[in-house]
């Protein structure tokens, strides 16, 4: 079985040892059922000895017998789905793939992967089709016995239902509980065969969120935005590792918005601790990101050298612009990849659950919040506003591009303080959050500009050894073309700060 990645969506139902099958053309839209003969199942769990997999709903398996017999590591994503990753059966059958060892160390960190739990099952597998032939919904009819390889060693034995969609859609799932209420069948209380097998030894869930109330303090408004950025963070960890579009920057993001409300509302918390976490953070943020920037650069170029008339592309600017940037590219990727291996990056991660689970917080944490993260809020709106002000003075390009940099992180430090205190402020947040961010994206893309002329002059200024020459004139319009970007996002700026900058929070 070749390594795969598919979405399983499943219901499991918790059933007696004598209860008879349901009739499945009760189920609306079920036309009749195909059975295959039963399977013999053997599944060997590998957790650390924290059941630091199992805490967050994750299930490592080695199983064989049946049509997929391999390797299995089940990702939660919604209630009823989980993205399912599977690699070949090894010759070590102790040794977990270094692909999926490598999808779950944002859990695992320096702990070891060992078997926990060994599951046997006898299932009966039924296809349940629709009347062109469809194959909607696989059901099985499971006979699990399952013993705990930990100290002190526990068997059990159950029965359970399960149903995974096919071709048929979610609506299916809920007609099928809907029948099976009916003749007194009720959806499983626990997850999965791990679950009921570790039985009170499955995790719990961790502590509650804070719920951030106006009256209530404002610790809350900072640990509720940091704990849904912490779980971003963890989220694109395994989308980056996966390759998946987007992950690299959402990551980053995910990490400069706790690096920035940690600034914002530093007054709430240890110095210290809080400091230690930026600068952790900001390392973090750059040094994963930098690929995505070449990324964004290298087709952004790209583009541009497409759109222009052939006869004015010379030499072999487009070659020598793709083997620097690709170059650099990969190994920024590679220093990126390396950097979520690290120990650096998993004493960030044990940093940043130890901020959340015993927060240290000031005495100022403790006052009620609508009034105290208001006034931080509108401070960064007045930091925003003095970063604007000192652009009076700036009339050389290089100051006026360093100054305007600076009010880009300005607008996006308000942005994301307004965001955290949306559940305080409602629609007020909202709209002075879209006003930053509007400021931020036009200063960004000014940034990038600033940042393109720069790899163009480097470009112009080294040559590769095999060009003919003409690469300087093709990498300078290119150049003009950003000079003029910039002006437009600096003009575009200017005119959005007159007419519409962001406002300060009001309460009474």
């Amino acid at each position: 079985m070749a390594g795969t990645e598919k979405a399983e969506v499943e219901r499991k139902f918790d059933v007696g040892e004598s209860d008879e099958l349901p009739i499945f053309t009760l189920i609306p839209g079920v036309d009749s059922v195909q059975s295959t003969g039963d399977q013999k199942l053997d599944a060997v769990y590998f957790d650390t000895a924290t059941l630091a997999l199992a805490a967050r709903r994750i299930t490592l398996r080695r199983r064989t017998g049946g049509k997929d017999a391999g390797w299995h590591l089940k990702l939660p994503v919604a209630a009823d789905e989980r993205l399912e990753i599977t690699e070949p059966l090894n010759e070590d059958t102790d040794t977990v793939p270094r692909r999926l060892r490598s999808l779950v160390l944002v859990h695992t960190r320096n702990l070891e992967l060992a078997p926990i739990a060994h599951v046997k099952t006898r299932r009966t597998p039924i296809s349940l089709l629709s009347a062109d032939g469809t194959v909607l919904a696989q059901f099985s009819d499971d006979r699990v016995e399952s013993t705990i390889l930990l100290e002190p060693v526990e068997a059990a034995a159950w029965r359970e239902w399960e149903m995974e969609l096919v071709d048929g859609r979610r609506k299916l799932l809920d007609t099928t509980e809907t029948v099976l209420a009916v003749l007194g069948h009720r959806p499983a209380q626990l997850p999965s065969k791990l679950a009921r097998a570790l039985g009170a030894r499955y995790p719990a869930d961790g502590p509650p969120v804070p719920s951030p109330g106006r009256k209530g303090p404002a610790s809350a408004v900072l640990l509720a935005y940091l704990h849904e950025q912490v779980e971003a963070l963890k989220k694109h960890d395994v989308g980056v590792r996966r390759a998946a579009p987007d992950a690299v920057h959402q990551l980053r993001v995910a990490a400069r918005r706790m690096r920035s409300v940690l600034a914002s509302f530093r007054n709430l918390t240890n110095k210290g601790t809080a400091q230690l976490l930026r600068e952790e953070l900001q390392w973090l943020a750059g040094t994963v990101g930098e690929a995505r920037d070449l990324e964004v650069m290298r087709a952004h170029l790209n583009e541009q050298l497409d759109a222009e008339p052939s006869d004015l592309v010379t030499g072999h600017a487009k070659q020598h612009l793709e083997d620097t940037l690709a170059g650099a590219y990969e190994a920024a990727l590679a220093e990126g990849l390396a950097a979520l291996d690290s120990d650096r990056y998993f004493r960030l991660l044990d940093a940043l659950d130890g901020f959340l689970t015993s927060p240290p917080l000031a005495g100022a944490a403790q006052k009620k919040a609508q009034a105290r993260i208001g006034r931080l809020v509108n401070a960064e709106r007045r930091r925003l506003k003095g970063e604007a002000k000192s652009l009076r003075g700036s009339f050389d390009a290089e100051t006026s591009d360093a100054a305007l940099h600076e009010v880009r992180k300005s607008a996006k430090r308000l942005r994301y303080a307004a965001e955290a205190a949306v559940p305080i402020f409602g629609k007020q947040a909202v709209k002075i959050a879209r006003a930053a961010e509007r400021i931020q994206t036009i200063l960004g893309e000014h940034q990038d500009s600033v940042l393109v002329r720069e790899k163009l002059r480097s470009l112009a200024a080294t040559p590769p050894a095999e060009a003919s020459g003409g690469d300087g004139f093709t990498f300078g319009r290119l150049h003009a073309l950003e000079q003029q970007r910039g002006a437009e996002a600096r003009s575009r700026f200017h005119q959005v700060w007159r007419t519409s900058p962001p406002g300060r929070l009001r309460w009474t």
